[in-house]
């Protein structure tokens, strides 16, 4: 996940803002039916994917390396499914488990916030630690859409809802800077107070712009076969227009 300031502070509003947007979640239930158990989400935060996995009865192991967001998790994670999860305060490159598995995932945006020699890393530990049978997937920003995008936006606000400890509004903006390889996305969330002070927690995030080519090889490099690629959490082909590309990628024969 990436750096936080407040952090203690950081993780329901995180939770709250992130869980509202839930289009992807049948996609990686679908994923969890068709491959089976166990299941690796790496970089699983506040358990917006991992709970409703564990919840469809799923062996689910969560890693992440911000404590706060996996504190949050277990003070939250509902009491019948904590002993179908296991989380493990780790970084995604570096990270050694006791276990194999059938289906890792990387879901969130995450892999093109990761610089190349992260991203190498992270799919030599997703390597090793999947079944022969198993996959990895993985979404992040299709590159052509994000290149078509606007180089400045200046804080836009994007949703409001009840701050979790006083039900005051919090009123989520985010911006952005562009450039050829790079966008800076920063998100403001605004606890608006009845005194009219504004307590503001804040957090950014870098997305690396690779042309899609460039992010498959990388794949391949790694010893992967591309057996899915998708535009949408829908399935649809990926395009130009697409928001996401969607990766559904298996360990080569004959490379364990």
């Amino acid at each position: 996940m990436p750096q936080l300031d407040h952090q203690h502070a950081f993780p329901p509003l995180y939770h709250i803002h992130n869980s509202r947007d839930a289009e992807d979640i049948p996609f990686w239930l679908d994923l969890a039916a068709q491959h089976g158990d166990p299941i690796l989400e790496l970089g699983c935060g506040t358990g917006r994917v991992l709970v409703p996995l564990a919840e469809e009865g799923h062996l689910v192991f969560g890693l992440d390396h911000d404590p706060d967001m996996l504190a949050y998790l277990r003070r939250h994670m509902p009491a019948h499914i904590q002993q179908r999860t296991h989380l493990i305060l780790d970084d995604l490159s570096e990270f050694s488990i006791m276990q194999n598995f059938s289906l890792i995932l990387l879901p969130c945006n995450t892999y093109t916030t990761l610089t190349l020699e992260q991203r190498s890393k992270v799919l030599t530990r997703v390597f090793k630690h999947l079944k022969p049978t198993g996959v990895f997937s993985t979404s992040m920003p299709n590159p052509d859409y994000l290149k078509r995008l606007p180089k400045n936006a200046e804080p836009d606000i994007e949703d409001v809802f009840p701050h979790p400890m006083d039900g005051e509004p919090v009123q989520v903006s985010s911006a952005w800077t562009r450039t050829t390889n790079h966008m800076m996305i920063t998100w403001y969330y605004d606890h608006l107070l009845p005194d009219g002070k504004v307590e503001r927690l804040s957090y950014e995030v870098t997305q690396n712009i690779l042309s899609v080519d460039k992010l498959l090889d990388e794949f391949r490099l790694a010893n992967f076969s591309i057996d899915e690629l998708y535009g949408d959490f829908d399935r649809s082909p990926l395009t130009k227009d697409s928001t996401y590309l969607i990766l559904i990628v298996s360990p080569r024969p004959g490379n364990f």
